[in-house]
């Protein structure tokens, strides 16, 4: 941004003072070892996402740039394998992440259990500035497709819809009669600790930078929001609008404006779940493998494109006028976990588009801990204009079993977009449902 090279060297010092103490590596004690600061060893030699979750993305975000801008090896190796063991083994199905209360915290491998899930706010608005880099460092869709999962989910879910109520923290479950000194069953109006809110503030005016990068003659187009950008690609003045309604309906349009045409290249995510892809990674897939179909077409006709890096590629010289057109299916996709998650075993949650659901008591007869999802359950959107300010939820036939020894009986399942649970009254909610095949 300045052109400094001062800057820079600054950020790989910080970088590279990283695990130079004599710790007792023997000591369990994250604190005094250095896990929890990432700093029980140099930089270059660490490999698991380690320690205070919100430290870890600020620090994993920064070894990215300096690691892009320096071209070191070593660093990109390093951050690569970091960022692989927390996509494969360290995050929740809605994009959270510091499983861990005590610390804040990333736990062991495969350690995310639903009832103390912790999942800070800001560890989630940490994930989109590291995403990020990363993405610009090996232009790679999969890093954006986690940054989505993360920004409609895990990341709006810490701010309510009145935009003055917050979590700290992002539960996956709440069941009447449990608690523990992290869950937050309700939203509150401020915190102790401030940084959850103030961090929402700072991010959420960011977000026009996301939606585009460039690179040469190549413009991607990473995140779908309906607006207007001005980009100079060669030099020359191109204007694109996006028209679409988006999350909640697949059919995204781009209308391209200039004075005069221009070669360029565009490449278009398009987005692993509308590949079959539930994450970056065999931590959690969907149960239905077939790919939907996606189309895209060009002033109303079907476009030759390559894939490439998870972006539909398409080189030509583009005019005024020129309207790209992209259909993404959006079918209801029910999403299983890779059995090491113990916790998640015979369970499956729910997702449509990039949008992850939840069940919450006040669209199901007060209770939701006691729902069970039949093997050949089918779930509809609906769209619901009154209801959360405007969301779609999925409705379709379930079994709810009111005890141990009762019969499951049939009942109905509402279930709403994750981010927008507990702006009702508090009650019970949960992200993972048993399957009726798990029923003993």
């Amino acid at each position: 941004m300045t052109g400094k090279k001062e800057y820079l060297d600054l950020a790989k010092f910080f970088i590279d003072e990283r695990g130079r103490r004599a710790y007792d590596k023997s000591n369990p004690d994250e604190w005094k070892n250095g896990m929890y600061w990432q700093d029980d060893k140099p930089v270059t030699d660490q490999t698991d996402a380690e320690g205070h979750a919100v430290r870890a993305m600020y620090l994993y975000s920064g070894i990215a740039d300096v690691a892009a801008l320096t071209g070191d090896k070593r660093y990109i190796a390093a951050i690569d394998e970091i960022w692989n063991n927390m996509v494969g083994k360290k995050i929740y199905v809605q994009g959270g992440i510091g499983a861990v209360p005590n610390g804040e915290r990333f736990g062991g491998d495969y350690e995310l259990p639903n009832a103390t899930a912790y999942n800070e706010t800001c560890a989630a608005i940490g994930q989109v500035y590291w995403n990020q880099p990363m993405f610009l460092l090996h232009g790679d869709a999969k890093y954006i497709d986690l940054l989505e999962k993360v920004l409609y989910n895990g990341l709006i879910s810490g701010v309510g819809l009145d935009g003055k109520t917050f979590f700290y923290t992002n539960a996956m479950q709440v069941t009447n009669g449990f608690t523990h000194s992290a869950l937050e069953a309700g939203r509150s109006g401020w915190f102790e600790c401030s940084c959850c809110p103030t961090n929402i503030a700072r991010f959420l005016p960011s977000l026009p930078g996301y939606v585009y990068a460039q690179k040469q003659d190549s413009l991607y187009i990473n995140l779908f929001i309906a607006g207007k950008a001005a980009l100079k690609i060669g030099n020359k003045d191109v204007a694109i609008t996006q028209v679409n309604n988006y999350p909640w309906n697949g059919q995204l349009t781009f209308n391209l404006d200039m004075a005069a045409p221009v070669k360029f290249k565009m490449l278009v995510r398009i987005p692993g779940w509308s590949r079959s892809v539930a994450i970056p990674s065999d931590i959690y897939a969907f149960e239905n493998s077939s790919q939907g179909k996606y189309e895209l077409k060009l002033n109303g006709k079907p476009i030759k494109y390559s894939m490439e890096n998870g972006y539909a590629v398409i080189s030509r010289e583009w005019k005024k006028g020129d309207r790209l057109a992209l259909n993404l299916p959006m079918e209801v996709k029910k999403v299983i976990a890779n059995p090491v998650l113990k916790e998640d075993k015979d369970k499956v949650a729910l997702q449509r588009g990039p949008i992850m659901y939840a069940a919450e008591w006040k669209d199901n007869a007060g209770s939701v801990s006691n729902i069970i999802i039949p093997d050949n359950a089918v779930f509809s959107p609906l769209y619901q204009k009154d209801l959360l300010n405007g969301v779609t939820v999925l409705r379709g036939a379930i079994l709810k079993k009111d005890s141990t020894d009762a019969a499951a009986r049939p009942a109905t399942l509402t279930a709403i977009p994750y981010y927008s649970w507990a702006n009702r009254g508090t009650g019970e909610m949960t992200v993972w449902f048993p399957k009726a095949a798990a029923v003993k």
